[in-house]
């Protein structure tokens, strides 16, 4: 240790912070000592922002501090926190939080403007707050719009405390004075700013620095806080990508503006499964959760038209099933149109060129259009199968045969493979009056729902033929 640190310990003052100046780039967070026009971090262009970082000298922690030791399993001294959640009405909600909202947690929550964040938010604090106390703080709305949009929505928040806040500081005074609070809610945190740092509100600088120390108030206190975080137009949250690392789950709130229902998507999750999905729909007061998500996409379903097919499908530990349509027509361009809406791309080509390898159909000349009906995004391989199955009535033009349900995955030698939770599948299909399945062949699989085990891709075409 120096001198000059030996004598500021004496008079206890410490050395000022040394001043630098960095340029951070506001998508990924890279530090870049000179400014470019593109960032070596991500390769986005025209995103350094100069940025004035203090460097703090960190003292050497005293060796007599006391190191837990890691409590065993079968310790009955142990509190094991996912067992004391904080519950709420929302069964959707608690579902994909894996239970409840986990004591000394902190839960990012991301969305496009507008899609309903604040509400559903506001609406869970009202609700937690009738047995645990609350604090929602928002850095977007005056207190008066906050009761306006509770009196419009139309929750009781009797005992949940708000307040207009901006600054880290105040909101740690706040948490000082109300010791008894147990959930925050910060809405949003990109509106949050430090005073220690000379950076603007959103930067990446000022979201890791205040997000870092609203986590170490939360597991120092056993506080649960919920981040609201706005999204960029790819559709990630803003901000330093390691703020999803340094939260414990993050939920992402995803709806089209057309349709009136809304999917909360836990993407990551330390105390519960992730790729769960909790079903709400936007209502004159509010948002009220749906139960029962698969009779909600299959509600409308057209009856004898060609190039539709139901998937029984898995989000989390949920089965859901919904309608894929394909349509196909005879294309004018030099370069046939391939477009899918709620699927990837480049999974509708290999499908396509399977069919044409493996079993004889042909696309080249073809514009093939694919929907996933009801705005809903299908991201497993199980969907292979119920598409292949609209593509092929499609170009015979054939209607399937309402009472089918599919799923399977198709490789690329045209085989059928089976796919997980296929008894889940099978008994969500026969709740819905579903009369027969055409999926992969797999051993051990209990169910009173007739079943079509395909081996190969031929054996679809023979089925819808």
């Amino acid at each position: 240790m120096s001198i000059n640190l030996l004598k500021g310990c004496r008079t206890g003052h410490l050395p000022m912070a040394k001043v630098a100046v960095r340029f951070i780039c506001q998508v990924c967070g890279t530090s870049h000592n000179r400014w470019n026009g593109k960032c070596e971090g991500c390769g986005e262009w025209n995103t350094l922002v100069e940025e004035v970082v203090e460097k703090h000298r960190a003292l050497v922690a005293s060796a007599s501090a006391p190191i837990p030791s890691l409590y065993t399993i079968d310790d009955p001294t142990l509190v094991d926190l996912t067992k004391v959640r904080y519950s709420t009405s929302f069964g959707e909600f608690n579902r994909v939080c894996g239970g409840g909202i986990v004591p000394g947690s902190v839960i990012l929550v991301g969305g496009d403007p507008g899609i309903g964040k604040s509400t559903l938010l506001l609406q869970i604090a009202c609700d937690v707050s009738g047995h645990t106390p609350c604090l929602y703080l928002s850095g977007e709305e005056s207190v008066q719009q906050l009761q306006m949009r509770a009196k419009r929505v139309g929750v009781k928040a009797e005992h949940l405390q708000i307040g207009s806040c901006t600054s880290l500081e105040e909101i740690q005074n706040l948490l000082a004075r109300h010791k008894n609070t147990k959930l925050l809610v910060v809405d949003s945190i990109q509106t949050i700013s430090s005073d220690a740092l000379e950076a603007a509100a959103g930067s990446v600088s000022q979201v890791r620095a205040c997000s870092q120390s609203l986590i170490h108030l939360a597991k120092k206190q056993g506080i649960s806080v919920i981040l609201v975080g706005h999204v960029t137009k790819e559709g990630t949250i803003a901000g330093p990508r390691v703020l999803e690392h340094m939260v414990d789950t993050v939920l992402y709130f995803e709806g089209e503006r057309h349709y009136d229902f809304r999917i909360l998507r836990a993407v990551k999750n330390r105390f519960g499964a992730t790729n769960e999905i909790g079903l709400f729909a936007m209502e004159q007061h509010g948002l009220a959760e749906v139960t029962n998500p698969s009779a909600l996409f299959l509600s409308d379903r057209a009856q004898g038209i060609s190039g539709t097919a139901v998937f029984a499908g898995i989000e989390g530990t949920r089965p859901v099933l919904c309608e894929i349509q394909a349509l196909v027509s005879k294309s004018y361009l030099g370069m046939p149109r391939r477009t899918t809406v709620g699927w990837d791309s480049a999974r509708l080509a290999m499908i396509l060129a399977v069919l044409e390898s493996r079993a004889g159909f042909t696309f080249g000349s073809m514009d093939v259009y694919l929907n996933v009906v009801g705005g809903l995004k299908i991201n497993e391989p199980a969907a292979d199968l119920a598409v292949a199955a609209a593509l092929i009535s499609a170009i015979i033009n054939k209607p399937i045969n309402p009472s089918y349900v599919f799923f399977g995955e198709i490789g690329l030698g045209g085989e059928v493979r089976p796919v997980h939770q296929t008894e889940a599948r099978l008994k969500e299909a026969e709740k819905l009056g579903f009369l027969k399945a055409l999926c992969a062949q797999k051993k051990g699989v209990e169910t009173s729902l007739p079943i079509a085990r395909l081996e190969l891709l031929k054996d679809l075409s023979r089925q819808l033929a």
